[in-house]
């Protein structure tokens, strides 16, 4: 049986390890060939770093290390580009002077890994000056890949005037972004929530928000056919392990415990982080919420009790994704961005999509009653 990669999310660790690896690089070659500015939300701990990450292998040009992988026939050239990360859940983020401090640091950690020289500055002109000077550098367009950009936000919304802060700080330090078109070869940007969007990327209004294309829809996850193909000797393993009785049985039981995410109410994907630590831990658990809940969704919960009792009859729109307003945050949205609610039904009769949304799986529902409702 290969490894099972339970906490790293760097491609290159996982390949030459050889570890499970679910194969997601042709939707990065579709991504390189649809747009150049994209978006893209998910809950934690369902592979946005490694999909970063992914990414960034593949502007490094190394072809080889994609052999039997999806994108390595595609035709892509592999051409060497120079790759700018910045990972916000790094950053800190306590208040606005304090983001701009960490921001600075990050940015010079990669000014100085790159031998250029740049003057000090503000983050976003710092930012500035490190595309034009990898630009020049390298000959080639430059990547940028943001991680987790709307955290600085998150961490801080029991204090609304500091998130506010932090947001103004983000929306000149990305709004940047789209003055440097010529220099860029591609942007990728992920987060938790929407609800922030439309006010953090007023100045970057060309993204293209994949979050719930159907295109794209299990770009992070597991599908049910990935089970089979990468986990079934481990699910032949277990029907013999002790309580475990009949693989039909497990490989159902793992389906009620973990699948059920769709974002397009149609494709399902297991829970990743769920399903490899129930293969590492070999007992059915609650392993994604007790890393994977943010403590701005406990203390929602905990301030409005009624949120819970209305979950079986929660729908959203798109309009309530995008909200801006951060003291008034529609609780049903965070809730499915978050990873407590997902996608059951799609209702088209409107015009614009209508999304009805229900409780994913058993270890949600789980979490919900016997976890987070005991912060009431």
């Amino acid at each position: 049986m290969k490894p099972l990669p339970i906490g790293i999310q760097n491609f290159r660790e996982i390949i030459a390890g050889e570890y499970v690896y679910i194969d997601k690089t042709q939707y990065i070659y579709e991504l390189l060939n649809d747009a150049k500015y994209y978006f893209l939300s998910r809950p934690r701990r369902f592979g946005k770093s490694l999909l970063l990450d992914t990414i960034s292998e593949v502007f490094k040009g190394d072809r080889e290390l994609f052999k039997g992988l999806k994108i390595y026939d595609s035709g892509y050239d592999f051409i060497i580009h120079p790759v700018i990360r910045l990972d916000m859940s790094t950053i800190a983020n306590e208040n606005p002077e304090i983001l701009k401090k960490s921001l600075l640091l990050n940015l010079n950690r990669q000014v100085k890994a790159e031998e250029l020289d740049i003057p000090e500055g503000h983050p976003s002109d710092v930012l500035i000056h490190l595309i034009e000077c990898m630009y020049k550098k390298y000959s080639q367009r430059v990547v940028v890949l943001i991680d987790e950009y709307d955290k600085p936000i998150l961490d801080q919304l029991a204090n609304i005037e500091i998130a506010e802060g932090n947001r103004e700080i983000l929306r000149g330090f990305y709004g940047i972004l789209k003055s440097m078109d010529p220099y860029l070869r591609l942007t990728f940007i992920t987060g938790v929530t929407k609800f922030a969007k439309t006010a953090i990327f007023s100045g970057l209004n060309n993204l293209l928000d994949i979050t719930l294309l159907d295109d794209y829809a299990d770009i992070c996850g597991i599908p049910i056919d990935d089970l089979d193909r990468h986990f079934g000797d481990r699910i032949d393993d277990l029907a013999s392990y002790k309580g475990f009785a009949g693989v039909e049985n497990v490989r159902n039981e793992i389906l009620n415990w973990y699948d059920g995410y769709t974002w397009d109410g149609e494709k399902k994907v297991i829970n990743p982080f769920s399903l490899l630590n129930f293969f590492r831990q070999r007992k059915f658990a609650g392993f994604w919420y007790a890393s994977g809940t943010p403590k701005f969704l406990v203390d929602m919960l905990k301030n409005d009790p009624g949120t819970y009792i209305n979950l079986n009859e929660s729908i959203i729109t798109e309009f309530m994704l995008d909200s801006a307003d951060l003291g008034n945050i529609d609780p049903e949205s965070l809730m499915f961005q978050s990873g407590y609610l997902t996608i059951k039904s799609i209702d088209y009769s409107m015009g614009s999509p209508v999304y009805r949304l229900a409780i994913p799986n058993h270890e949600v529902n789980e979490a919900l009653n016997l976890h987070v409702i005991s912060v009431f």
